[in-house]
């Protein structure tokens, strides 16, 4: 094949981690990989063929780099969709398509698409300005969301009382009543260009409320086959009515009633399928690269039970990064620990990831709390 001589070019928008695992997958099939980011020193950097640094959200930056590759992805959302659009017409092939991302882009139009295909989700309406919350129907507390460029928990607001309205953004926003939700679970579905789907196991996922940020997930999911196999139906239907090509996460909320309420998508790679690299039989990653390639999807199967860690810089923390209690977790038999090579820490920074794999799922639960406990990225 063509593509496996090792001058097949994939670009990817955006240098970080979700990158940096992408081309360790990617290097299996002989790709060049072409990388265009804003910082120098992102964690891609030393790993791929071709290093540009540019600015993703810049028309003619991605538009050029564009014209360099063969294929082109994204390990992050906010991109320059007018590029692609551009470059798409012109014949590249880009996945997820640029109207993928335009829609994933913008929360408001997100929650749209989903009442407009019947996907359940949290009751919302759209606002322009902060002081709209003054007339929006939900009781306090509710919750407030950057239409465009939150993540990681930026650009999410509570709003308690009609005293923290001042507090909250002012800019076009995505406002929803809170929801009395029991956890909050994710599924990976993969699909490729001739329509093949396949999905990963649910996995329960759980936060860190400081940062807002996913801190601890557990793979198989502990919920019910009923209630696992219509999140799988849910993530499915989803992407047939997308027709994405490539990986899409679906995080959704079950609620105390039993039932399930989709939240946000990433059009990508995402940090609920890390585990998936030593615990599935494809990893997340490869899934990518095979939907983009349009080859046969690989089996998503759980090896054993799987629980993730994410490893955040500690509070109070700016600096170059010091990683203690590393040798003390690496003692311990099925641990596999992924650090990013960001060079800085800095407050709940994401620097890297730890799995932990056991055929049994309480032993796995609590040598990743010992995990959790142990190892400290400080500055």
């Amino acid at each position: 094949m063509k593509i496996l001589n090792g001058e097949f070019k994939l670009g990817i928008l955006g240098g970080g981690q979700l990158g940096r695992m992408l081309i360790q997958e990617a290097i299996n099939y002989n790709l060049a990989i072409h990388v265009l980011d804003s910082d120098k020193d992102a964690p891609c950097r030393y790993l791929c063929n071709r290093f540009e640094v540019g600015d993703i959200t810049d028309y003619d930056t991605v538009y050029q780099f564009g014209k360099t590759v063969n294929l082109l992805t994204v390990e992050i959302e906010k991109v320059n969709v007018d590029a692609l659009e551009t470059l798409e017409q012109e014949g590249l092939k880009i996945f997820p398509q640029p109207r993928v991302l335009r829609l994933i882009q913008d929360k408001g139009l997100q929650k749209q698409f989903f009442k407009e295909n019947d996907i359940p989700t949290a009751p919302f309406q759209l606002i322009d300005n902060r002081m709209q919350l003054m007339e929006v129907d939900f009781t306090f507390p509710f919750i407030q969301k950057l239409r465009r460029d939150g993540y990681d928990g930026k650009g999410v607001f509570k709003v308690k009382d009609r005293d923290s309205i001042f507090l909250a953004f002012d800019a076009p926003c995505l406002v929803e009543s809170m929801i009395d939700f029991e956890r909050e679970i994710s599924v990976i579905v993969a699909r490729n260009e001739r329509g093949e789907i396949k999905t990963f196991p649910v996995v329960d996922m759980d936060f860190n409320a400081e940062a807002n940020l996913v801190e601890f997930l557990v793979s198989p999911s502990e919920y019910s086959e009923a209630i696992q196999d219509r999140a799988k139906v849910l993530a499915t239907k989803i992407a047939e009515d997308l027709k994405i090509v490539g990986l899409l996460a679906v995080e959704m909320f079950l609620t105390a009633s039993g039932n399930l309420l989709v939240n946000e998508l990433a059009p990508r790679p995402h940090n609920s399928g890390h585990h998936t690299i030593e615990g599935n039989y494809t990893s997340q990653f490869e899934q990518h690269i095979r939907a983009i390639l349009d080859m046969p999807l690989g089996n998503t199967d759980s090896i054993s039970y799987a629980v993730m860690i994410n490893l955040l810089g500690e509070e109070s923390y700016d600096g170059l990064a010091i990683y203690d209690g590393l040798r003390d977790v690496l003692k311990l038999k099925g641990v596999y620990v992924h650090l990013y090579g960001k060079k800085f820490t800095k407050s709940f920074r994401k620097m890297g990831h730890v799995t932990i794999l056991d055929d049994d799922r309480q032993m796995a639960i609590e040598k990743a709390k010992f995990v959790q406990q142990t190892i400290k990225v400080k500055a």
